[in-house]
């Protein structure tokens, strides 16, 4: 059995857009990407299909089945930058608060200067470190 060689659309609406426009870089660009790549995304499909519809003798066939052959490709959609968050986010004044109540009555307490230190340096608190405070604070004040 003899095998039929594919019909390839593309390249032959390249060769005829190369004939109806010979200096456009645009399409000589195409047709040595196509020939490097074997294949071009939907953008150039597109741009190759409005200049091919501007040729009065190319066959409206062709036309149609390089614009199925563009709906048969996917579009791809780029995806919108995330909103912009502040850099730091607002302290909350209790910690602070708190911080500074329990350093007044015990200013060389490590565990409570290392959560002033994370305080100052705009840095969250976990809700474990908040927790310590909260036991802290609770000390001090028996």
């Amino acid at each position: 059995m003899i095998r039929k060689p594919e019909i390839d659309i593309v390249n032959e609406v390249l060769e005829e857009c190369i004939v109806a426009y010979p200096v456009s870089s645009f399409v000589i660009s195409l047709y040595q990407q196509y020939i490097k790549r074997g294949s071009l995304s939907k953008k150039q499909l597109e741009g190759l299909h409005s200049k091919a519809s501007k040729i009065q003798d190319i066959s409206p066939a062709k036309l149609a089945t390089l614009e199925a052959l563009i709906k048969k490709m996917p579009t791809r959609f780029k995806s919108e930058a995330p909103a912009p968050t502040p850099l730091y986010e607002k302290k909350d004044e209790t910690h602070g608060q708190m911080i500074e109540a329990i350093l007044a009555k015990y200013p060389q307490h490590k565990r409570v200067l290392f959560f002033k230190a994370k305080y100052d340096n705009n840095e969250t608190l976990s809700p474990q470190d908040v927790a310590e405070l909260k036991k802290f604070e609770q000390l001090l004040k028996r």
